[in-house]
C-alpha cells in the first residue's frame, strides 16, 4: 500500500511538472488563489466573477466552465453566485508529493465569444503525515577495534510533509556508546549517522537493540522509530572499495522486466569470510525498491517492474557493499529512463455543439484540447480533419483547438457531418487517436413551397353537389419541420366580379379543393384563380400556382320551342293545300337547348297525328312534310303532335302541337275557322262586331252572285240547252300550288276560281291575280323532288 502511494505521489509530481511547463507557455498573467489541503468539500475558495471583472449573469450566459489539465474536477464553480467551491478533498501529498510549492493550474473557459483566463490553486501543506522508516529494522556489524568517532550511515525516515511540517530531527534511545549526528545532504534532506562515541567490547557486548527516533517539525510534532541492531565482530581491517563512485546507465522505458541493467561490483583486500561482500540499496525509497532488485552476490541490477518515462524519468540508487567484517563502502547508480513513443495522443472535449444552424458560417462547433505524455518528438502533435468538410480547425491557448463552419452549410443538400479529429504525434512509429463528432445542421426556412404544376386543371360536372371535392393542389417544402409545414389558401382573383369565395374553397392543410354550391354551364363554363402555398416559418415563404376550374355540361335543360310557339295564345295554323305533292313542307319546328354538346343535339318525332301516315318530320331539322298525296277523304284539319328530344343522358324532351289546315283554293287562308272565330268573337266584342258585318257583306255578295247564277241557268235553260255549272276535272295548274319550289307557301301566289260550262270556255271570272303571275315552276321537277325526299329521307310518318 505504501508503495503504491509512493508511484501516485511520483506521477502527479511529474504531471504537475508538465502542467506547470505548459501554463507557463501560454502567459504569465493568471489568477492565483491558496487553499489548505485537507479542506472540507464545498469549501470557499474566492468569488471568481469578481476576481475576473465578470458579472454573475454574464459567467451564466457565457457558459463559464472549470477546464483543468488532468481533466480531474478539483474545483466547482456556481454559476448563481461566481463563487470558487472545493469539489474534494485535496491531498497536497498525493497531488505534489515532495514538491514545492504545489500548484494545481486550471482554465476558465468562456464561450459566447470564446475566452480563456488561467487560475493557480496554491495547495498549502499541513502536518497530516508521521516520519516512516521503510526498514522496521537496521542491523549493522561494527568490527570492535573501530576507532572513536566512526561514523555509520543509518536508513533514513521519509516523511511526506514539506517545509516545516517535515522531517527535522533524528533521537536514539540513551546508551553509553552511540550518538546520533545530522547531516544534510545539499537537497534539503537530513540523513542520521551513528557515531562511535566509546569503545566496542565484542566479548562484553556482542550485540547492541538501540531505537532511532525520526521527529517532522509540526506542532505537535510527529515522530517515527525503528529498531537499531548492533552486531560486534572481530577485527575487520579493509573495507570494499569501487572502482569508480558514480554509474550512469540509460533503459528504454519498453524494457523487458528481468531484463539485466547493470553489474556493480566492488573489491576487498580481506580475506576470508573479512573478503566476502554482500550488495544491497542503501536509502532506497519504494519506488526504487518495487522497480529495481539487485543480487547480493554477484551486484547484478535487474528490473522488476515496467518502467514509464512519463512518471519517473530517472533513478538515483545508492549501493552499499559491505564485507563480511562489516565494513562497508557505498556508490551511486544513475538510472535514466529513455522515452518510447507508447502514448498516443489523447483528445479532451469540454465544450461540443451537436446542431449548428444552416447558413451561418464561423459558428462554433466544439472546443476541445490534445496532449501527449511522451516527450521530444513523441510528445509532438497534428491535428486534422477531413478535407472534404465544411469545417476548420484554429489552435487557441496551449494545445486547444476550437472547431467552427468554414462556410454557411445548406441542410437540403446535406443535413448530419460525420467529422473525424485525428491527432497524430511526431515519434516512431507514429501514434494516431480519432475522435469522432456527429454534427446535425439544423434547418432555416431558406426555400418557398415548390408546387408539382405550375398550372392546375380541373373539371366538374355542373350540378354538382355542394362541398364537392373536385381535386387537389399540392406543394411541397425541402426544409423540415415547422418551416416545412405548408398552408394552403385562395389568392384574390384577377376579375374582381368573380365571387370566387362563394364558389370553391381550400382546405388549408392538405390543398383539397371543393366546389361551395351547383355549378351552372349556361352561366359559367370556366374561371380561373390563384392559389398560394406558404410555410409555416419565420419569416414566411410562399408561392403561387394557377387554378383553372372547367364546368362540364350536364343535360340539365330541355329543349325549348321556339316556333310555333306555345304560349296559350290562338294556336298558328298551316295551311296546306290539298294538290301538295309528297315531301311537301307543311311547317318546321324550330327549338333550342340550352345545353351543349351531345346534350343539345336534338331529334325530332312525330308522336301523334290526327291521320298517321300523311304527314312526317324530318329527325335532324324539324321540318314537317307530306308523307303522299292529299285526297278529297281526308279530313280538312290536321292536329300533329311533334316530340323535341335531345341527345343527352337521360334525355329530354318537349313536345309541341302543330294545327294544320287543308284547303282547296287560296281564298280560303282568309276565312277562319269556326273556332278561331267563336274564340275571337268571345275574346274581343269589336272582333264579334267586325266579323259579323263581314258576314253580311259576304252573304250579300254570295246571294247577289248565286242570284245572277240562277238568272243565267233560267236563260240557258229557255235557250234549250242542256247543261249547268260545273267544275273542270282538270288539276289547276302547278304553277298555283306551290310558287317557292319549297313547298312553303310565298307572299307572292295567286289562285284563279272558275265557273264554267261543258264547253270549256270561260262564263265567269273573279278575284283575278292580284300579283303579277311569276314564271312557273317545273312541276314535274318538284313532283320528282318531292318522291326522292320522302323515299329516300325516311319522314317519320304516323
Amino acid at each position: 500500500m505504501d508503495s503504491s502511494w509512493a508511484l501516485t505521489l511520483r506521477k502527479r509530481q511529474v504531471l504537475i511538472l508538465f502542467v506547470l511547463l505548459g501554463l507557463s507557455k501560454a502567459g504569465s498573467e493568471s489568477v492565483r488563489y491558496s487553499v489548505a489541503e485537507e479542506t472540507e468539500i464545498g469549501s470557499f475558495v474566492a468569488n471568481l466573477a469578481r476576481d475576473l471583472g465578470l458579472g454573475v449573469e454574464e459567467l451564466s450566459s457565457r457558459e463559464a466552465r472549470i477546464i483543468s489539465d488532468d481533466n480531474e474536477k478539483h474545483l466547482k464553480l456556481d454559476l448563481q453566485t461566481g463563487d470558487l467551491l472545493l469539489n474534494e478533498r485535496l491531498d497536497r501529498e498525493e497531488l505534489c508529493g515532495s514538491m514545492e510549492p504545489c500548484v494545481l493550474h486550471f482554465q476558465v473557459l468562456l464561450q459566447n465569444p470564446l475566452n480563456f483566463f488561467l487560475v493557480e490553486l496554491h495547495i498549502k501543506d499541513i502536518n497530516d503525515h508521521s516520519p516512516t522508516f521503510l526498514d522496521k529494522e537496521i542491523l549493522l556489524k561494527i568490527s570492535e577495534n573501530t576507532a572513536l568517532g566512526t561514523t555509520f550511515l543509518m536508513e533514513s525516515a521519509q516523511d511526506l510533509d514539506i517545509g516545516s511540517n517535515s522531517l527535522q530531527n533524528y533521537t536514539i534511545s540513551p546508551n553509553s556508546h552511540f550518538y546520533i549526528k545530522i547531516q544534510d545532504s545539499g537537497d534539503g534532506k537530513i540523513y542520521p549517522e551513528l557515531v562511535l562515541d566509546r569503545m566496542l567490547d565484542h566479548e562484553k557486548e556482542p550485540e547492541l537493540r538501540l531505537t532511532l527516533v525520526a521527529l517532522d517539525g509540526g506542532s505537535p510534532p510527529r515522530s517515527g522509530t525503528t529498531l537499531v541492531l548492533i552486531e560486534v565482530l572481530d577485527i575487520n581491517d579493509n573495507a570494499p572499495e569501487f572502482p569508480q563512485g558514480l554509474y550512469e546507465v540509460q533503459v528504454l522505458e519498453d524494457t523487458a522486466i528481468g531484463s539485466w541493467i547493470i553489474t556493480i561490483s566492488a573489491k576487498d583486500l580481506d580475506a576470508g569470510n573479512y573478503g566476502k561482500i554482500s550488495y544491497i540499496f542503501f536509502h532506497a525509497s519504494e519506488d526504487i525498491r518495487k522497480t529495481f532488485e539487485i543480487n547480493p552476490a554477484s551486484g547484478e541490477v535487474r528490473l522488476r517492474s515496467s518502467l514509464d518515462f512519463e512518471v519517473i524519468q530517472s533513478y538515483t540508487i545508492n549501493i552499499q557493499a559491505t564485507d563480511g567484517g562489516g565494513l562497508s563502502e557505498k556508490c551511486t547508480l544513475l538510472i535514466k529512463v529513455m522515452d518510447v513513443n507508447d502514448n498516443a495522443p489523447e483528445v479532451t472535449m469540454p465544450s461540443i455543439t451537436n446542431k449548428v444552424p444552416e447558413n451561418s458560417p464561423q459558428t462554433l462547433v466544439a472546443v476541445f484540447s490534445i496532449r501527449d505524455q511522451d516527450s521530444g518528438d513523441n510528445g509532438k502533435m497534428v491535428c486534422s480533419i477531413q478535407d472534404d468538410l465544411p469545417f476548420i480547425l484554429k489552435p487557441t491557448l496551449k494545445n486547444f483547438f476550437t472547431l467552427v463552419t468554414e462556410k454557411g452549410l445548406d441542410r437540403e443538400m446535406r443535413d448530419e457531418y460525420s467529422i473525424t479529429l485525428t491527432v497524430t504525434d511526431l515519434g516512431t512509429p507514429r501514434l494516431k487517436t480519432e475522435h469522432n463528432i456527429t454534427v446535425l445542421v439544423s434547418d432555416v426556412n431558406d426555400n418557398a413551397p415548390a408546387f408539382t404544376q405550375t398550372a392546375y386543371t380541373l373539371f366538374v360536372r355542373e350540378n354538382n353537389s355542394p362541398a364537392l371535392h373536385i381535386g387537389s393542389v399540392s406543394a411541397s417544402d425541402r426544409d423540415a419541420g415547422a418551416n416545412a409545414q405548408v398552408a394552403y389558401s385562395l389568392l384574390p382573383p384577377r376579375d374582381p366580379s368573380l365571387p370566387l369565395a362563394s364558389l370553391v374553397s381550400i382546405n388549408a392543410d392538405n390543398g383539397q379543393l371543393f366546389a361551395l354550391r351547383a355549378l351552372d354551364y349556361e352561366a359559367l363554363q370556366a374561371f380561373e384563380f390563384g392559389v398560394g402555398a406558404t410555410d409555416r416559418g419565420s419569416p414566411a415563404l410562399s408561392s403561387q400556382a394557377l387554378v383553372r376550374v372547367q364546368v362540364l355540361d350536364a343535360n340539365d335543360n330541355a329543349p325549348f320551342v321556339l316556333y310555333p310557339l306555345q304560349n296559350g295564345s290562338a294556336p298558328c295554323t298551316e295551311l296546306v293545300p290539298r294538290a301538295a305533292e309528297p315531301g311537301y313542307v307543311v311547317s318546321k319546328v324550330v327549338a333550342v337547348d340550352g345545353d351543349s354538346g351531345q346534350n343539345a343535339w336534338l331529334s325530332y318525332q312525330l308522336l301523334k297525328a290526327t291521320e298517321p301516315g300523311l304527314f312526317g318530320v324530318w329527325a335532324h331539322n324539324g321540318e314537317v312534310r307530306t308523307a303522299r298525296p292529299l285526297g278529297e277523304r281526308d279530313a280538312a284539319r290536321h292536329r300533329l303532335l311533334v316530340l323535341v328530344k335531345d341527345n343527352g343522358e337521360p334525355p329530354l324532351s318537349a313536345s309541341v302541337t302543330l294545327h294544320v289546315l287543308l284547303v282547296d283554293g287560296f281564298s280560303q287562308p282568309f276565312l277562319p275557322l269556326p273556332e278561331a272565330a267563336a274564340d275571337a268573337a268571345r275574346a274581343d266584342p269589336l272582333t264579334v262586331y267586325l266579323v259579323v258585318a263581314l258576314a253580311s257583306v259576304s252573304s250579300l255578295f254570295l246571294f247577289s252572285v248565286l242570284a245572277f247564277v240562277a238568272v243565267r241557268l233560267c236563260r240557258r235553260r229557255r235557250a234549250g240547252l242542256a247543261g249547268g255549272c260545273s267544275v273542270p276535272e282538270a288539276r289547276f295548274p302547278g304553277h298555283l300550288v306551290d310558287v317557292s319550289g319549297t313547298g312553303t307557301l310565298s307572299q307572292s301566289y295567286q289562285y284563279e276560281v272558275c265557273l264554267m260550262g261543258g264547253t270549256g270556255t270561260d262564263e265567269f271570272k273573279f278575284l283575278k291575280p292580284i300579283i303579277p303571275n311569276l314564271p312557273a315552276p317545273d312541276i314535274g321537277r318538284n313532283v320528282e323532288e318531292n318522291e326522292n325526299f320522302r323515299n329516300s329521307f325516311g319522314f317519320n310518318i304516323q
